[in-house]
């Protein structure tokens, strides 16, 4: 009974420590989603305001001619893969690598993965990978997301892909990232758009194609700077919600447990007594 009861013991003060440690990364995990949403709210107008003016210029020009607008017929397919770096973080990494196989089943395609998670994915699976430069989803910065879109288009432009999808998960609450696939190029003027009401107004020099052409790769890299905000506001916020969910399933088992110590520690004391006044009555 006695080595029963230090087994629990020790069991409790093994759970409390991983208590703790899951509420530093909680309260970690709190302290960076406030900043991820804030890069959230700040990169969507840029992204917005890009995408609007190439489907401005592009509607506005009946005869307008550009290789990121051509369609192709599809052969392989690049897809711009944005994971973390760490687990612990629910269903995060998985849900969007469950996303991918669904997307990518029979296909000829390559990636580029961004996050360590990301890598080992398709590394385990023999994907031809474009480039494992930017393989620490922590690390990227601006000036990586421009040198990304450079990369790509280039690619796209020498006809190494015929399409390029981004795959990131967008955060849409504290409770809810979804993982989702856009597609980036060739760029597709939605249906029904019309061009802005001031076109006539507007003077593109040294033309419109041109111009059109030089934004293209800004475009990108505000997908992927917007995509990487997205998906590391997400990131944290799914792993709030896990370390959250682990700190009161151990809080729980605490309780639990600390019910059969005392259950246990009765036993003992009643079997005790018994054995005492079994040996007072001989």
């Amino acid at each position: 009974m006695a080595s029963s009861m230090k087994d629990i013991k020790l069991r409790i003060k093994s759970v409390q420590s991983t208590m703790q440690i899951t509420k530093a990364m909680e309260l970690v995990a709190s302290s960076k989603l406030r900043r991820a949403k804030q890069r959230v709210e700040q990169s969507r107008p840029y992204f917005e305001v890009l995408e609007r003016t190439l489907t401005d210029i592009a509607a506005a020009n009946l005869d307008f001619r550009s290789p990121y607008l051509a369609k192709r017929e599809p052969r392989r397919a690049l897809y711009i893969v944005l994971a973390g770096d760490r687990g612990l973080a629910g269903g995060y990494n998985s849900n969007m690598f469950k996303m991918m196989a669904s997307a990518t089943g029979g296909q000829d395609y390559v990636v580029l993965p961004i996050g360590k998670k990301a890598v080992e994915y398709f590394e385990r699976r023999g994907v031809p990978m474009l480039t494992r430069a930017f393989a620490e989803a922590g690390e990227i910065s601006v000036a990586d997301c421009f040198e990304i879109a450079r990369l790509v288009c280039k690619g796209f432009l020498a006809g190494e892909y015929d399409r390029i999808f981004l795959a990131y998960t967008r955060f849409v609450s504290m409770l809810s990232q979804t993982p989702v696939l856009t597609p980036v190029l060739p760029f597709a003027v939605p249906e029904g758009a019309e061009p802005a009401k001031n076109r006539d107004l507007i003077l593109y020099e040294p033309s419109s194609e041109e111009v059109f052409d030089a934004i293209i790769p800004e475009y990108v890299a505000g997908m992927v700077y917007g995509g990487m905000c997205e998906s590391v506001a997400s990131e944290q916020s799914a792993r709030r919600m896990a370390m959250d969910s682990a700190t009161k399933n151990a809080g729980e088992m605490i309780e639990n447990l600390n019910l059969y110590y005392n259950r246990a520690r009765q036993a003992a004391i009643t079997q005790e007594i018994t054995e005492i006044v079994a040996g007072a009555e001989h």
